[in-house]
């Protein structure tokens, strides 16, 4: 028993398991709402409830298994890499590609029992959050792909329960990714020198640290700006607004946080945006009431 605990805390260190707090709140945002429009009530079964939970969690165990698979080579020269489970022997190559295998499957088999559109989306949907790893070898935009993977969420959350794809969950998910591209390339600051050394792509190691500083700003003005979009297409109330203007005063807190010390990236990374993602969740769920 003590193995496999051991085992089951080396997979969860490997995928991340608690960053899975970014993607779920914008997938469950996007089926509250679809809900309200559709069956007049936020609430849409425990059957959707725990399949859309088993989607998320399996997409994104693929993505971050399928990305620390690839990047093994990479994060052995790193030094904040080099002690992940994929470099230093705790999770094999092979257990990781079973479990790459596994998860991809379980997203497939999942997608199938919601619905029809839903199965036929998990193909290109692994696909793309595949390619993320192959992107930051040869192109700078993989933060952009990287929001694109998570911007995905609310257009899965609104085809499980509609079984279509809504303007406003297009402008909620385009949000999505702009916030993530954005706080990626915060976070991607402490790997310039690594980058640079290794010939990865990255904006911070082509364009430098203030203007990815800058570039980081302008995609969280976009995020802003497309959530606003959002709850004005969506019909949203009071509470929606105040989603938005909440999320404004976190990004501006998390882009001070770092203007004042690059230590602070973690906190910002992880910390605010991780709390942003819930606040905005319950605030949309208040205003279906």
């Amino acid at each position: 028993m003590e193995n496999i605990k051991k085992k089951i805390n080396d997979f969860s260190e490997l995928v991340m398991f608690k960053h899975s707090v970014f993607a779920l709140p914008f997938i469950f945002i996007a089926m509250i709402v679809a809900s309200v429009e559709v069956n007049g009530s936020a609430w849409f079964g425990l059957k959707l409830f725990i399949l859309g939970v088993f989607a998320a969690v399996t997409a994104r165990n693929f993505a971050m298994g399928f990305n620390r698979y690839m990047d093994r080579d990479i994060d052995a020269l790193n030094p904040r890499t080099k002690n992940r489970p994929n470099v230093d022997g705790r999770v094999s190559a092979s257990q990781m590609l079973g479990f790459i295998i596994i998860n991809a499957l379980g997203f497939i088999v999942v997608a199938y029992f919601i619905n029809t559109l839903a199965f036929y989306l998990s193909f290109p949907i692994l696909f793309i959050l595949a390619s993320y790893s192959y992107f930051k070898r040869f192109s700078y935009l993989a933060h952009i792909i990287l929001g694109i993977s998570l911007g995905l969420a609310p257009i899965a959350g609104v085809v499980a329960i509609t079984e279509t794809i809504t303007l406003w969950s297009v402008l909620l998910s385009i949000g999505v990714m702009f916030w993530v591209a954005g706080f990626d390339l915060l976070y991607s600051l402490q790997d310039i020198e690594v980058d640079k050394k290794l010939g990865l792509h990255s904006i911070p190691s082509v364009f430098g640290a203030k203007k990815t500083m800058l570039i980081s700003k302008v995609f969280h003005f976009c995020t802003v700006l497309f959530w606003l979009l959002f709850v004005i297409t969506s019909n949203s109330g009071f509470f929606a607004y105040l989603a938005v203007v909440v999320s404004a005063v976190m990004l501006s807190y998390e882009h001070i946080l770092i203007n004042r010390d690059f230590n602070k990236i973690d906190k910002a990374f992880f910390t605010v945006n991780g709390y942003l993602g819930i606040v905005f969740f319950f605030l949309i769920l208040i205003d279906t009431f």
